[in-house]
């Protein structure tokens, strides 16, 4: 059992994170729709405040839905998680990443063309809006994925956000998000652009390296028979949930 300092009050019980499972993991949750999409939902029906996953390009990959269990289940504070399919059952083949040919290159681009992040991040609120209306009991709403488009519009129906290895590290962004933050990076990303980018938050936030980690170690990408890839996929939950616990408005 992974175990966090107990801070701000917190017991040493309310981080515990359950042993990562590296293969054949059983999620605990179940898919429902909403909205039209099919959407992974995990959590305590009670629960009053809800997170919005966006998985990765790759959709629902194992290491995804544990994630997304990890973060409903590993807390004092309890969260009802929902992971809608934006992709609709066709998420890009993890086969064409890294991108290192002209046909996975192409083929990616033909991806991001038919599924831009902004159309994602356009959908949101309306998919929020959904879900408030089949779930009252949550009163205020997170989101771990695309915060940079989302929470500095006026439509932005979060409270607080987290992004792990972000595709896209725009400083200027920061400058209009409104919520707290957590951001995640790994190697992969500019470390001159994280840096700018913690720098133009204004609120509460957490900016950290994961400096032997590779874009994509918190999801899909991520290879748990390894022991370190999984000691630090456990670390980035469990620095997520502790900031969301110290800093939830």
């Amino acid at each position: 059992m992974s175990t966090m300092p107990a801070t701000h009050g917190h017991n040493e019980a309310c981080c515990n994170i359950p042993p990562v499972v590296s293969t054949g993991y059983q999620p605990k949750g179940s898919y429902k729709e909403y909205g039209g999409l099919k959407t992974y939902t995990t959590g305590p029906s009670d629960a009053a405040k809800g997170i919005v996953v966006i998985y990765d390009i790759f959709g629902y990959f194992d290491q995804t839905v544990q994630g997304a269990d990890i973060l409903a289940h590993s807390h004092a504070q309890k969260y009802q998680v929902f992971m809608p399919d934006w992709f609709k059952g066709e998420p890009c083949p993890i086969e064409w990443y890294p991108p290192n040919t002209p046909e996975k290159q192409k083929n990616l681009g033909a991806f991001f063309g038919k599924n831009p992040p902004s159309g994602v991040a356009q959908a949101l609120p309306g998919f929020v809006d959904t879900l408030k209306a089949k779930h009252p009991e949550i009163k205020s709403w997170g989101l771990i994925g695309v915060v940079s488009l989302v929470t500095s519009s006026d439509s932005n129906p979060f409270s607080i956000a987290a992004e792990c290895h972000p595709a896209m590290v725009e400083p200027k962004d920061a400058e209009t998000i409104k919520v707290p933050l957590v951001l995640l990076a790994s190697k992969e990303e500019p470390e001159d652009k994280v840096k700018q980018f913690e720098a133009n938050l204004k609120g509460p936030k957490h900016v950290e390296t994961f400096k032997d980690q590779i874009h994509g170690w918190m999801a899909a990408r991520s290879d748990l028979s390894d022991s370190r890839v999984k000691e630090e996929y456990t670390r980035g939950y469990k620095t997520v949930l502790d900031f969301f616990a110290k800093n939830w408005p």
